[in-house]
């Protein structure tokens, strides 16, 4: 297997290539996200996460294997993007308030030297205690959440906000590990 390329800017998602035990070197995606859609499908996501990879073979100096992903946070088929303020935060927590949604990561793994592409979507069930106001303005103003598909990133709520949640809680923080060593297995 050639080395991986991360086409993605997200410590947490190159922590989790880490603690996977994966070489990798990081070159940020230069793909511009068109945040048109506002209803989910696993089509989507999966371009989305499949554009933002193949925009960085140009950059490539040698055949490499690039991993690029997405996470959407998804309640009543709703995307829940990355809020622009903290009001959209506020707004986004407070919908999820009380209520299971879906948290779905695509991975896309490009082959550059064959052109060889694969596409996966998983999809973990987050469900959120009530929250009142006050837990969600003091979340968002503590840990200033723009940066975050749905407005948080579970690795850092504080106690009283997740209820439950099934699936893979890696796949929740931005890449699925099982996943993603299954599709660098059967691309090598």
């Amino acid at each position: 297997m050639g080395k991986i390329i991360l086409a993605s800017s997200s410590p947490r998602r190159a922590d989790i290539l880490k603690e996977s035990g994966y070489s990798y070197e990081i070159i940020p995606s230069p793909y511009e996200e068109q945040h048109t859609r506002t209803v989910f499908s696993y089509d989507y996501i999966e371009n989305l996460a499949y554009s933002k990879a193949k925009a960085v073979i140009p950059l490539l100096k040698e055949a490499e294997i690039i991993v690029g992903a997405d996470t959407m946070v998804v309640i009543d088929n709703d995307i829940l993007e990355k809020p622009h303020n903290e009001s959209e935060a506020f707004k986004m927590l407070k919908r999820l308030s009380g209520k299971k949604h879906k948290v779905v990561t695509a991975i896309a793994v490009i082959k550059s030297d064959t052109g060889k592409v694969m596409k996966k979507s998983v999809t973990s069930e987050v469900e959120f205690y009530p929250l009142t106001d006050e837990q969600i303005k003091n979340y968002v103003t503590q840990f200033h959440p723009l940066d975050k598909a749905g407005a948080y990133g579970i690795q850092e709520l504080p106690e009283g906000f997740v209820k439950s949640y099934t699936g893979s809680l890696k796949n929740i923080i931005g890449l699925c590990p099982d996943a993603l060593s299954e599709m660098l297995r059967q691309i090598a």
